[in-house]
């Protein structure tokens, strides 16, 4: 196998394990905040792609407006499942939140079947498709587009927790809660700013890998695993282990699926995710218990 084949593989690693870290992150900022596990953080995903493949494709509007109108719009949808569906449920068990994340991604991805079918659909790239080959590897622009957001992506979200007021209050609510609410922070109105945020988080990554890999009703089930598998490998409430995670995962399964078997994909989450709780149960970012 040549190094041509080799850095392909890489590329298409790197590219999906961007998607996964970004859905991992999302899974990071709602467990720091309240400690459950949002399931339904696929889902975003999948309704970013498709919010946005609608008003690119019917309503015509331009790439950066639907862009921009579909994250919203998720975000929107992700801080209402927190204010009346997880909000009210918050002194319940852990294991009925997390049923009730399972049930509202079931809802999602029903009322998605619904309203676009089961059908597959493409969003437009954002600059052209024309490849380009780097030292005999062959990479859309796309997949430059989905490199360089992601990079300001995560150097935003780096300044928002470092240098904002409002950053620096969810670290304070995510550290200890009722030590914030004493300070005066709102921990309720910080929590499902989380959750919107973590909505815009999927709503991200299913628009900028649409282009990519198709988008349909039933994505956001196995980018969800993986985003968890990301975030599980990583350290369960480390940010830089949901960034990292979330490019081994990839890797990894773009190198299996090449040197071993397509059909192997999917199993690789699990393999790493079971060799991580093995030999570190806290995640390879993650130290202690808490």
């Amino acid at each position: 196998m040549d190094s041509a084949m080799i850095l392909q593989f890489l590329v298409t690693g790197l590219t999906n394990g961007i998607l996964y870290a970004i859905v991992a992150f999302g899974f990071t900022m709602i467990f720091s905040a309240t400690e459950i596990f949002n399931f339904a953080q696929g889902e975003f995903v999948m309704l970013g792609g498709l919010l946005a493949v609608t008003f690119t494709q019917s309503l015509h509007l331009p790439i950066f407006i639907s862009f921009v109108a579909a994250i919203c719009i998720v975000a929107l949808i992700a801080g209402l499942m927190q204010r009346f569906i997880i909000s009210p449920a918050a002194t319940t068990s852990f294991v009925t939140l997390i049923i009730i994340t399972f049930g509202i991604a079931i809802f999602l991805r029903g009322l998605a079947m619904f309203v676009w079918g089961k059908n597959p659909y493409a969003l437009p790239a954002f600059s052209g498709e024309k490849p380009i080959a780097i030292f005999g590897a062959v990479i859309t622009p796309q997949v430059l587009w989905i490199f360089g957001i992601a990079i300001v992506l995560f150097l935003i979200l780096t300044f928002f927790y470092t240098k904002t007021i409002y950053g620096k209050a969810m670290l304070a609510c995510n550290y200890n809660r009722d030590s914030a609410r004493l300070m005066g922070i709102p921990a309720k109105r910080m929590v499902t700013f989380c959750f919107m945020l973590s909505g815009a988080l999927g709503a991200v990554g299913g628009v900028i890998i649409a282009p990519v890999s198709m988008t349909f009703y039933d994505q956001g089930l196995a980018v969800g695993i993986k985003g968890f598998v990301a975030a599980g490998v990583g350290g369960m409430g480390s940010p830089a282990g949901a960034l990292v995670g979330g490019l081994i995962l990839g890797v990894v399964e773009a190198f299996g699926a090449g040197f071993i078997s397509s059909a192997y994909k999917d199993i690789m989450a699990m393999i790493i995710l079971i060799l991580v709780l093995c030999f570190k149960p806290t995640g390879l970012f993650r130290t202690g218990t808490g």
